[in-house]
């Protein structure tokens, strides 16, 4: 299922996917970003920068280039939460940081991610519901180009591919 809301300049959307594997394993898959180049086509490149924590890293990011656009980059910092409560979601959050060691480079157009995550709810022992969310930018907006005029075919290819990899 996928859900949008448009207020100024900003999309927010949600994406909730069914998966058959235990939320604790999901959670494992969906924290390490470096994972994310197996199923998300949006991601070039992913490298940790700094591990500032256990529960909390820095990734540097880089995306193919849109026709008629440079290709984008990204620092951003991951934060992991494991639930306190059996009914509570894992969590892990997405956010852009700036880093005075990764300054923009002219080869790239440095993007920004305002707000984004998973919160992955356990249905059973061998069964989760994983929810994406994003808040994007006009600077992102070329990626979801497709999906503002109605079709969600981008969204909904990650979220297939997203639900594969997981199984």
């Amino acid at each position: 299922k996928i859900w949008t809301h448009e207020e100024g300049d900003v999309l927010s959307f949600k994406v909730e996917m069914q998966v058959k594997i235990p939320s604790h394993l999901a959670f494992s898959l969906l924290s390490d970003f470096t994972f994310r180049q197996q199923w998300d086509k949006h991601f070039l490149t992913c490298e940790v920068l700094q591990a500032v924590n256990e529960d909390e890293k820095i990734y540097y990011v880089t995306s193919p280039p849109m026709t008629g656009h440079k290709p984008r980059d990204f620092v951003i910092l991951v934060s992991q939460r494991q639930p306190c409560k059996p009914s509570e979601p894992y969590i892990v959050a997405v956010k852009s940081v700036t880093l005075t060691s990764m300054p923009p480079s002219p080869e790239y157009c440095r993007s920004e991610i305002l707000c984004a995550g998973f919160q992955i709810y356990s249905d059973s022992n061998s069964s989760c519901t994983v929810c994406y969310f994003n808040q994007v930018t006009s600077g992102v907006m070329p990626y979801l180009a497709a999906n503002l005029t109605g079709s969600s075919k981008s969204i909904e290819d990650t979220a297939l591919e997203c639900m594969k990899f997981l199984e």
